[in-house]
């Protein structure tokens, strides 16, 4: 097993979930490095969010796991940083699409929606997973493309799948 370096956050509602899941990765002998919270008074998920996301795209870790309630919250403040890819997971599926399809470089999470069985799976599943897909989609994410050249350049591909009648309902 390839040892990987994880960075991993939560809000007040799922620190108790947070830390079985980081107890769980060093226990497979991964470093992890908790972005906090770190313990269940009141704050805000967008802080703990934001700290995995920054940490994960200036590439001090190799993925980052963020943890809230629904997972929606926390999801969306780390996605605000740019170069994170965060795919917000409730099955085991999602996680391996999300890594293959995107190189989603971060996993979230709703800890009172998803089971901590789940997410010890998924985040297994997340990080052996290689990515397959189109570096030019991934690029277009990070929003590595100038914007002049992004008029339209990315998307012609799939217009013209579109218009030779190969996407279907």
């Amino acid at each position: 097993m390839e040892r990987k370096r994880i960075a991993i956050g939560c809000d007040h509602i799922v620190t108790p979930i947070k830390n079985q899941i980081k107890n769980y990765l060093i226990s497979q002998g991964h470093d992890v490095v908790d972005c906090g919270t770190y313990d269940t008074v009141r704050t805000h998920y967008p802080i703990f969010g934001k700290r995995v996301a920054e940490e994960v795209v200036n590439n001090n870790f190799d993925f980052g796991v963020v943890i809230c309630g629904t997972g929606v919250g926390i999801s969306n403040s780390a996605q605000k940083v740019k170069g994170a890819r965060v795919a917000l997971v409730r099955d085991l599926y999602t996680a391996r699409k999300a890594r293959e399809q995107y190189n989603a470089n971060i996993i979230a999470f709703g800890g009172r929606i998803t089971g901590p069985g789940i997410i010890e799976e998924a985040i297994d599943i997340f990080r052996k997973t290689e990515f397959k897909g189109d570096q030019e989609l991934v690029d277009y994410l990070d929003g590595i493309i100038p914007e002049e050249a992004n008029k339209n350049v990315y998307f012609k591909k799939q217009l013209d799948k579109w218009d030779k009648g190969e996407y279907h309902d």
